[in-house]
């Protein structure tokens, strides 16, 4: 495992094959008890359609508090604490794709937004808030606290810009992150300067 290292700006996390131990773990610059998010990320796969693939991991001692999954039927899914919701969205492929998910516990109005366009609104889990004292990870799902990774469940790809803000962005400014232009940054992670870890066989690369 490597020491904790800050700032990923122009880097590209690169998970070059199926592993059971390659991970990178985050660390936000505040607490994570949220009643609302907008988290977004660049990401691409080669992985089939019919390969579940975990995008973005939180968990606390006891529970999987925020997991975004492609699933195996294709659809993309996030979790609090429980089941999920599911969207049909346009499929993420070998080209880049910038994918935001927007959620607010007040009425529980969610969305993903795809290369800047959003989803239909579903409502799911009004009233929640999402728990800190967490571990996240990119690239693997701890079923356990940082434990039982499964191979099959592993990020294949490349993955960047990974933002979040501990409320809900407006359409225009999520349009202009997606369009690489000026944002306030993201203040529970900001790609350029977050802190992360790398373990097991994960590439940082220049973005050219």
């Amino acid at each position: 495992m490597c020491s904790r290292t800050v700032g990923l700006g122009g880097k590209v996390l690169v998970f070059p094959y199926e592993t059971d131990f390659s991970f990178v773990a985050l660390t936000p610059r505040k607490e994570m008890e949220l009643r609302a998010f907008t988290l977004c990320m660049r990401v691409a796969t080669e992985l089939p359609v019919e390969r579940q693939i975990i995008l973005f991991a939180y968990r606390t001692a006891d529970f999987d508090e925020l997991n975004v999954w492609r699933e195996r039927d294709g659809r993309v899914s996030f979790y609090l604490r429980g089941d999920g919701v599911f969207f049909h969205l346009p499929p993420i492929t070998t080209f880049r794709t910038s994918l935001c998910l927007t959620w607010e516990s007040h009425r529980g109005l969610a969305a993903f937004w795809v290369d800047g366009r959003r989803s239909s609104y579903q409502v799911y889990k009004p009233g929640h808030t999402v728990r800190p004292k967490g571990t996240v990870l990119l690239g693997q799902d701890a079923d356990k606290h940082l434990g039982d990774l499964e191979a099959t469940q592993s990020f294949v790809g490349e993955l960047t810009d990974l933002n979040m803000w501990d409320h809900v962005l407006s359409r225009s400014a999520i349009q202009a992150w997606h369009y690489g232009r000026k944002v306030p940054e993201g203040n529970v992670f900001d790609w350029a300067t977050i802190q992360y870890t790398l373990s097991g066989n994960v590439m940082l690369v220049d973005d050219d």
